[in-house]
């Protein structure tokens, strides 16, 4: 679970580049944050079964047996720790990749530190939502047989299991609820979501709604929530109710 102050969050950088490491380590320090290094799985692992780790900057190319792919799996597999991968190529093949294994965000070497920060703070910040920035009410949108919690950023079946969602996930259904029966395009989904960034393709947007589809549909390969509508975009097809809950 993430602190109350993102400020003071615990972030676990895995790469084996020393430069890279030691130059994130000395930004996130000076700008308040606790910062941790890794040069593979193996201490990635280690740092994770002693530490609580808010969020994870995470290398796509590692030495040993795993490379950053099979590392974000693996953190999937156990927990919700939010994910930003750095790749050293600028290819969209990696990011969409990312993308469906449940990485948060991605971000190209070589990267600016200050948009580093910025995105690094956006998903600290959807995840904690501080007690002062709360509602009175939770606002829930039902649909199907789930129930997305705007307020908590949270999915939960009808039985209560909680769902997870990784950062754009959620952004991106957010958007969908919020406009039940229309056609929405490609473009629309990423302005909506933020741009979730200016160097996102279309093709990011298809990777989220598979991951999407595999959390919410009966059968994921005949979607009767999130529909496709050929040459055009998607439209979220679920009647869609909202309640307020103290």
């Amino acid at each position: 679970m993430a602190r109350q102050n993102p400020a003071t969050a615990h972030i676990l950088i895995v790469d084996d580049d020393v430069r890279i490491t030691q130059m994130l380590k000395r930004y996130l320090n000076e700008e308040g944050y606790l910062a941790s290094e890794a040069k593979d799985g193996e201490e990635m692992r280690l740092q994770l079964a002693h530490t609580q780790v808010d969020l994870i900057l995470l290398d796509v190319s590692l030495p040993g047996g795993a490379d950053g792919f099979d590392l974000v799996r693996e953190v999937r597999a156990a927990s919700d720790t939010p994910i930003i991968m750095l790749t050293g190529r600028n290819d969209v093949v990696d990011r969409i990749i990312g993308l469906e294994m449940g990485a948060d965000d991605y971000l190209a070497k070589p990267f600016n530190l200050r948009e580093l920060h910025a995105r690094l703070k956006a998903i600290l910040r959807r995840r904690n939502v501080q007690p002062s920035e709360q509602e009175e009410t939770d606002k829930i949108v039902h649909f199907d047989r789930w129930a997305l919690n705007l307020t908590r950023r949270e999915l939960s079946s009808a039985d209560g299991e909680g769902i997870h969602l990784t950062t754009g996930e959620y952004d991106l259904l957010a958007a969908f609820v919020a406009h039940p029966g229309r056609v929405l395009s490609r473009d629309f989904l990423l302005e909506e979501t933020k741009g979730r960034h200016l160097d996102a393709y279309d093709r990011a947007i298809d990777a989220q709604i598979v991951r999407i589809r595999r959390k919410v549909e009966v059968d994921p390969k005949q979607p009767q929530i999130i529909r496709s509508i050929r040459g055009v975009g998607y439209m979220f097809a679920a009647r869609v109710s909202v309640a307020k809950v103290a």
